[in-house]
């Protein structure tokens, strides 16, 4: 493969310097190219209008925390995932481009695309921190250093122009390894996040170190939806960047981890299920209705204040046609069950519950039609413009998250990043039992979080 390497002298020394400080210290970075270009990895890749939508929010930060098996060698690990990325990457040959934007006057014309040849490939950062494991799960909430296990802090996508659109981020604890990704949101939702996640540990447990091709079971899906007679060239009704890209600081948030045990979702699911007498509503339906009751209440809206809950929802299956389920890109949306806050209390678990499920259900094809027309009409989220008295439910629970084990074993946490951070946000992660288990990370601003903690109906559906 080839590699760029950047490593800082004496970094053996200046980590020693540095070590009593819990900051983590980057000791080397270079970029990585696909072991070799395929003829369709020379070819810009357009994309489509739900993808330039996200040209304005964060990447996705998602990785694992491991303990140091008692075989641990750090230098053939990063000599492995090195390799195994390059190899991967010959799949995934955008993530490892960087953004163009093509424009000319006459006739107008502005969208972004991908270069897949003049970049110098997806970033490997290699980082240490003079803390262990117990110290990053031990503390009520997630500490603010676990950011820093991430790159592209506060990025947004627009500015894969300059960055990498992938970087693999290791970090070296005391007695443990994070590993984290940050991956362009232009380029991947969550599903493809986690396909190209699961296929980087497929191809590092069948690298021999021989450095050749490695088949994956899923090969990613890289043709592009769009409408008919659309495509691949979307054209922005923009001269220049700045009239659609805005830079989001969030607000001083606590963000704590909450583990709902396979049996307390049961019992949340029976309780919906019972009090609208019906079967048809999910774990996560219930779920996300318990959690939008929950906050809200903490809240303390006036009766009549308007509320929502927001859930990320998957188009692939919901088109007609549907889309193959190894679709790389963006295809999601949101759903959301609307209610004014003293309605949505006053009634039971079940009503809330059965709101979110007619809200999915009846996200059918028009539907997911009517919105990319909007879309085709250039509009860019924001992610400042979040209501803030909605809650969004984010990621799934569904994918293949402890999985991924890159001859450590199984990981002890999941933990994201600074993006997409806001008070009502909660991101679902399949529970490390795997048993339909979810942990929960919830975003609150402080005083909302201290009165979650109180609050007995919340604190009492939660596993011991």
């Amino acid at each position: 493969f080839k590699l760029y390497n950047n490593k800082n002298k004496n970094n053996k020394l200046k980590n020693k310097k540095m070590s009593c400080s819990p900051t983590v210290q980057h000791i080397s970075d270079c970029f990585i190219k696909p072991l070799y270009n395929s003829e369709e990895a020379k070819k810009p890749v357009y994309l489509s209008s739900w993808d330039l939508a996200m040209l304005s929010v964060q990447y996705i930060q998602k990785g694992l925390l491991f303990t140091k098996p008692s075989s641990f060698q750090l230098d053939p690990l990063l000599q492995k995932l090195k390799e195994s990325l390059s190899i991967t990457l010959v799949h995934f040959y955008p993530l490892a481009g960087r953004f163009k934007t093509l424009k000319q006057d006459n006739p107008p014309l502005y969208t972004v695309f991908i270069d897949c040849v003049n970049s110098p490939g997806a970033r490997f950062i290699h980082a240490n921190l003079d803390l262990t494991v117990s110290d990053i799960l031990s503390p009520k909430d997630v500490p603010l250093v676990v950011q820093s296990f991430f790159d592209h802090d506060r990025a947004i996508n627009h500015d894969g122009h300059e960055l990498s659109l992938l970087t693999v981020q290791l970090t070296e604890l005391i007695d443990g390894v994070f590993i984290g990704l940050s991956i362009n949101h232009v380029l991947a939702d969550g599903s493809s996040f986690w396909h190209f996640f699961n296929s980087f540990s497929e191809v590092f447990k069948a690298n021999n170190g021989q450095k050749q091709s490695i088949p994956i079971s899923k090969s990613p899906n890289f043709n592009h939806w769009f409408p008919e007679g659309h495509g691949p060239i979307i054209n922005l009704p923009y001269t220049h960047h700045d009239q659609f890209i805005s830079r989001h600081e969030s607000p001083n948030l606590r963000e704590r981890f909450f583990h709902f045990s396979a049996e307390s979702l049961k019992k949340l699911k029976a309780k919906a299920n019972q009090e609208c007498h019906t079967s048809k509503i999910s774990s996560l339906q219930a779920l996300s209705a318990h959690m939008w009751r929950c906050i809200t209440r903490v809240r303390k809206f006036p009766a009549d204040h308007i509320t929502s809950c927001r859930m990320a929802i998957n188009n692939r299956a919901r088109l007609e046609p549907p889309l193959p389920e190894n679709y790389f890109g963006n295809c999601i949306q949101t759903v959301r069950g609307i209610a004014s806050a003293g309605k949505l209390l006053e009634n039971s678990l079940g009503w809330a519950a059965w709101e979110m499920h007619e809200a999915v259900v009846n996200h059918k094809n028009k539907d997911i039609r009517e919105w990319v027309e909007k879309l085709e009409s250039g509009m860019i989220y924001q992610l400042g413009f979040f209501d803030p008295s909605s809650i969004m439910m984010g990621s799934s629970p569904r994918f293949d998250m402890y999985g991924n084990e890159f001859g450590l074993g199984k990981g002890v946490a999941l933990r994201s990043g600074y993006a997409h951070k806001f008070d009502g946000k909660v991101s679902l992660y399949e529970g490390i039992e795997g048993d339909g288990s979810m942990d929960l990370e919830v975003c609150l601003l402080p005083h909302f979080m201290a009165s979650l903690e109180t609050d007995k109906e919340f604190m009492d559906s939660l596993s011991s």
